[in-house]
């Protein structure tokens, strides 16, 4: 690599920082990244997908403190490794049964066991049944329960990986296809060009949504069905984009140059041509990336998307949104927040870049 070009992406950076709003997706994108990656170790509920559901503590609003009663499972539970731990999470080796109260007598705990307000049984269970260490606990959920009495913080942070996952698969796939069909068309322009524009034209002509029901119809609900029909829509605009910068780089000297030097069409656009509108291409992915969230939330709204009881916060949304007018708001709008500062981020990223890399003077 050139001098030139280590002084060009130092004084990218240069203006990149200097743009606050930039660096503060960029700060915010990072923190984000990082909850995801240690989910499970940060989380409150570290049990898989967050989903200890404790019926008799629902709606609790934020702040909320419960004492619970750790009573052990009949089965036995292994503690998983460290790493299946970061990427699944482990499951409870007890059941959290919701007290009012308890004493010890003998060599058993008498607990009042909490039912609903105003409403409790009592209930009495051996040493033995409990947790030898610390058998009774109080746990705070910062921003209440939902209606199953799962943690909303804990399957907000959980939720941070489908989120950030769609996005990144998405951006991927649609700049594997948009590159590769952009470089063709722009590049060898002619049959090529037309054949390629309208196929384009043809996906560009149906709305991006439908386009995704139908293959996500044709693919299945699921995680990584979601990833694939996002990526496989928004491909087009990268396509669009690469196609009209290939078409100018394609006639400047250095591309003649290589030409006369016998260079191959395949090196001449992978080497010399693709390198120097990384700018433009990354811009577009960082707008892609906002975007495939945002989808990704409105269909696991839908109901055709992520499912339950793995965290999204589409779903999230769609199962508490009922709550929005009621007693406990907090439950879609915790996850609504979550969904408009992450996409803020990616977008307050992208225009960033798109100053610093000085898109529209550079080729």
């Amino acid at each position: 690599m050139t001098s030139s070009s280590y002084s060009f992406q130092q004084s990218a950076w240069r203006r990149l920082r200097k743009n606050k709003g930039a660096v503060f997706g960029l700060v915010v994108i990072g923190l984000f990244a990082l909850l995801a990656f240690f989910a499970y170790f940060i989380s409150p509920d570290a049990s898989p997908y967050a989903n200890r559901i404790i019926l008799e503590i629902g709606r609790q609003r934020p702040g909320h403190k419960q004492t619970f009663l750790k009573v052990r499972k009949e089965k036995n539970v292994i503690a998983p490794g460290f790493f299946r731990q970061l990427i699944s999470g482990k499951e409870d080796a007890y059941l959290y049964l919701p007290i009012q109260s308890y004493h010890i007598k003998n060599d058993s705990m008498v607990v009042q066991k909490f039912i609903d307000e105003g409403l409790s049984e009592q209930q009495v269970y051996s040493n033995s049944q409990l947790a030898p260490v610390n058998p009774v606990v109080t746990e705070k959920f910062f921003l209440g329960t939902d209606t199953y009495g799962r943690d909303i913080l804990s399957r907000l942070i959980i939720g941070v990986r489908v989120s950030l996952s769609v996005g990144l698969i998405t951006v991927i796939i649609s700049l594997t296809i948009g590159v590769f069909l952009g470089s063709l068309a722009g590049y060898f322009r002619g049959r090529t060009d037309d054949i390629i524009m309208w196929f384009m034209n043809i996906i560009w002509s149906i709305p991006t949504l439908l386009l995704v029901f139908a293959i996500t119809l044709a693919l299945g609900k699921g995680f990584w069905q979601v990833f694939i029909a996002i990526g496989l829509t928004m491909w087009v605009n990268v396509a669009r984009l690469v196609r009209g910068q290939v078409m100018l780089a394609r006639e400047l000297e250095y591309v003649e140059a290589a030409k006369a030097l016998g260079f191959s069409h395949t090196r001449i656009i992978i080497n010399h041509i693709l390198p120097n509108i990384l700018g433009p291409v990354m811009v577009i992915a960082a707008s892609n990336f906002a975007s495939a969230i945002v989808i990704e939330a409105g269909l696991s709204f839908l109901g055709i998307g992520v499912q339950p009881p793995q965290p999204s916060w589409g779903l999230m949304i769609k199962e508490n949104y009922n709550f929005i007018m009621t007693q406990n708001p907090m439950l879609a709008i915790a996850p609504g927040i979550a969904i408009m500062l992450l996409a803020l981020s990616f977008n307050l990223l992208g225009n960033g870049l798109r100053d610093a890399l000085n898109v529209r003077g550079k080729i």
